[in-house]
């Protein structure tokens, strides 16, 4: 036999009743008679508190009155045979009279008491289970429609009264052994007390009602038919990657739901618990979804934990002075004196000096609770032993549940590992001794990025989710959108990531999506944004949406948003960059961006800064970090110059190479910025202070390539023809390392502490001797590499290559 539970939005509209009647004829088709309890239709209970307050409060309620009559009527026009209809309308329009009457008489005394308060909304569930027992009946013969109030026995607690277990078994089983061959339709969430008055039953009364009645009749599963899926993971609402869970321990559905998780509540599962009934949450409206079976005895489980949980608004109270310290009975006369104001504490942490306590409440107890503690403690607050009470409002919890946290080692760090990779600052933590759950205080304006990210941490067959914020659409910026765009579902399947890009930003325009801009289309998306793009607003608004897993990446080559890169790391967000003139200013600068990300927990990735897409920094990195030690690095980090100095052979002569590669598109159009090394500097400056070297920009020597002539020239044009008039000048340099069976290669070296770029001439057995194209080349000389130097060469330049280089740093931001 089983119990099955509809809630509001089951019998909310004319559709959901009809599924709720297709649910039901399946049970009966297959054989079972079940016991169906019903809720309010969706939204009339609160219809109900707002007529009865504004009763009390002198004011109309009429307009609402016709409303909830519409709202049944309208569903008994639509789903009953027009020769039914008058009796549903009459035995309604009978409980409508009795509430219009109730509420004339609140209205007259301007009073409205608990007693009074739990009668109006009774008739929620009156009217809606009257309703659909009569459509119904129209299918089923034996259908009964029961008043709960006349079988669950609670005392006079109005509001939240307590159910007389004893007595309301016998009533239960003796009612069902005269009615077994009907069809039940029961009213949840009232009661009655035993003068016969109505009482409701608090919180998730429905779901209780459908509790007391399956362990009273020993029911074999209690089904709570709902809008959803089942128990989720996180809450759905901010968590979009939530997703249903198959099955939970009663101690894992009770501490999520403790938390947070609306679903269910705790007070629900007590009979079930103590009957070992499992209880099914499944969705009116996907009624083949198996749904969530919560029992006594689960499979084993892989997970480490099973959801997370969360409350979004609760205050915090903090009491401490030493007056506590070994002061026997200090907690329990605190709590118990809440306790008798029925002021529930949700969590409660103390330090282990007991020279604190922290205890979190519900922010409209906050005021009541404020005066009882300064009134019990008056004495101890004048004689300086309290510390006055500080109180933090705008607190959310977050917790995790599961019962194989027990065993698994390594749970708290990695939640309070995402928290704080995502600067999401934990005010309290509490986790009990059974190790069943671990929860903390935070801003309540984190909570959904704190949400996410502990989401994403521990539930790895899920897809990580990186927040991307872009400067820059030029071709490094739009090759990179076009790389994620065609590798996104290799990144999904092969890295466990996903990337949004969840901002953009040229020169000209901004925008912004927090569910990520369309790949395909983020240049129309740019386009028609109204935003002007300004720096300031553009890390503002990356800081205000407040998402997960955010990266800031840099594709410009400008120094304006260098001014920014500091403000992103205190911020908690890891940087990409391809641009390289922050890391090639001053040392302290250098200095403070890898100590600010280090501080903050958050990455700082440069590859790029060097090498385009080779692996010329990480493979110094890994050299480092591994105790090697280097000795030597040999470099030609320049694909304008190596183009160059790789044609100039033979006949060529060095003026028609430049000219040629300038009409490739390798040069600068002033190829002097290219040939004058100081790009080529920047790059071996980063590099020597990758390998520990505190230098500046004056400290590198370069040799100039050109005679001074060129350099003199006052423009592209005049620049050519001296460049022309020296033709003699590097045809002899040319000649000479010809002669000598050598090339000529501008390469710069940095050895004990120095660093230089100069134009060498070297034979076959350097590395460098054969290289081709634009090719870039590196060799690193170490302890371990001393004989045969370890080489790294490819294109080291190009839109391809930097925004591969880009898209890999970016990666990397993932798996950290």
């Amino acid at each position: 036999m089983k119990i099955l539970k509809f809630g509001g939005t089951s019998v909310g509209s004319v559709k959901s009743i009809q599924t709720l009647l297709d649910i039901i004829k399946g049970e009966h088709d297959s054989g079972s008679n079940p016991v169906i309890v019903l809720s309010a239709m969706s939204g009339l209970t609160n219809l109900l508190l707002s007529m009865a307050e504004n009763a009390a409060n002198g004011n109309e309620f009429t307009a609402e009155l016709a409303e909830l009559e519409k709202r049944h009527y309208d569903v008994v026009k639509a789903l009953l045979d027009i020769q039914n209809q008058n009796p549903a309308y009459t035995r309604l329009k009978i409980h409508f009279n009795q509430l219009e009457e109730l509420l004339q008489g609140v209205l007259a005394l301007r009073e409205l008491t608990a007693k009074t308060r739990d009668q109006i909304v009774s008739f929620g569930e009156r009217c809606s289970t009257l309703m659909v027992s009569k459509i119904a009946a129209q299918y089923f013969k034996e259908a009964l429609f029961v008043d709960a109030s006349e079988l669950i026995k609670t005392d006079s607690s109005f509001g939240n009264a307590k159910v007389n277990i004893e007595l309301t078994d016998l009533l239960i089983k003796g009612f069902y052994s005269e009615n077994n061959d009907k069809l039940l339709f029961i009213t949840g969430f009232i009661a009655g007390n035993e003068p016969g008055q109505i009482t409701t039953l608090g919180r998730g009364g429905s779901d209780y009602t459908a509790a007391i009645f399956g362990s009273a009749l020993n029911a074999d599963e209690i089904q709570i038919w709902t809008d959803v899926n089942g128990m989720m993971t996180a809450d759905p609402r901010m968590v979009k990657k939530a997703f249903p869970l198959e099955e939970l321990s009663y101690t894992e559905a009770m501490e999520l739901s403790y938390f947070g998780a609306k679903v269910i509540y705790p007070p629900t599962m007590i009979p079930a618990f103590l009957k070992k009934i499992p209880i099914v949450i499944k969705n009116t409206f996907e009624p083949a979804f198996a749904g969530t079976v919560i029992r006594h005895n689960c499979k084993a489980s892989n997970l480490p934990i099973k959801g997370i949980s969360s409350i979004n608004n609760i205050s915090i109270l903090s009491l401490e002075g030493s007056g506590m310290v070994g002061k026997s009975g200090f907690s329990g006369r605190l709590f118990s004196l809440l306790a008798r104001e029925q002021i529930n504490i949700i969590l409660i942490t103390q330090s282990s000096s007991e020279h604190s306590i922290t205890f979190a409440v519900q922010p409209h107890d906050v005021d009541n609770a404020r005066q009882l503690i300064e009134q019990e403690f008056e004495l101890e607050l004048l004689a300086n032993k309290l510390e006055p009470l500080v109180i933090e409002t705008g607190q959310a919890i977050l917790a995790i549940v599961g019962e194989n946290m027990k065993q698994t080692p390594g749970v708290s760090g990695k939640l309070f590992h995402a928290l704080g990779r995502n600067g999401v600052n934990v005010r309290a933590i509490a986790q009990g001794s059974s190790e069943y759950n671990i929860s903390v205080i935070i801003s309540a304006t984190d909570l959904s990025k704190a949400l996410n990210a502990v989401h994403d941490a521990f539930f790895i067959e899920l897809t990580k989710t990186l927040h991307a914020f872009c400067l820059g659409t030029g071709n490094i910026g739009k090759t990179l959108f076009k790389q994620l765009q065609q590798n996104s579902v290799f990144l999904q399947q092969n890295n466990g990531i996903q990337v949004k890009i969840a901002g953009i930003s040229n020169t000209r325009k901004m925008v912004f999506n927090a569910d990520g801009l369309p790949l395909d289309s983020w240049e129309n998306e740019l386009q028609n944004s109204v935003q002007t793009a300004d720096l300031q607003q553009f890390i503002n608004k990356m800081k205000e949406m407040n998402l997960p897993n955010c990266v800031f990446i840099d594709n410009t080559a400008s120094p304006k948003p260098i001014a920014f890169y500091e403000q992103v790391f205190k911020s908690n967000i890891s940087v990409v960059t391809c641009n390289k003139i922050g890391n090639s200013a001053t040392y302290s600068q250098y200095k403070t961006f890898r100590d600010t990300a280090r501080r903050h927990g958050v990455d700082f990735f440069y590859e790029t800064n060097v090498g385009a897409g080779l692996p010329i920094i990480r493979t110094l990195k890994d050299l480092m970090s591994s105790g090697d030690r280097v000795q030597k690095v040999e470099a030609i980090l320049s694909g304008t110059i190596s183009f160059i100095f790789n044609h100039f052979k033979g006949d060529a002569n060095f003026h028609d190479i430049v000219k040629e590669a300038q009409e490739k598109g390798y040069t600068e159009p002033d190829p002097r910025d290219d040939l004058n090394g100081k790009d080529f500097m920047r790059k071996m400056l980063i590099l020597a202070r990758d390998a520990g070297y505190q230098m500046e920009e004056a400290d590198v020597e370069i040799q100039n390539i050109l005679p001074q002539a060129c350099l003199d020239a006052q423009t592209v044009e005049e620049f050519y023809k001296a460049l022309q008039s020296e033709d003699a000048y590097f045809a002899k340099i040319k000649d000479q390392a010809q002669v000598n069976k050598k090339v000529l290669r501008y390469i710069g070296k940095l050895e004990n502490g120095k660093a230089s770029i100069t134009l060498q001439s070297v034979d076959e057995g350097h590395p460098f001797y054969m290289l081709s194209g634009s090719d870039n080349i590196i060799s690193f000389t170490t302890d371990r590499y001393k004989d045969r130097p370890l080489v790294v060469k490819g294109p080291g330049a190009g839109a391809e290559v930097t925004a591969a280089g880009v898209f890999a740093d970016l990666i990397n931001v993932g798996a950290n």
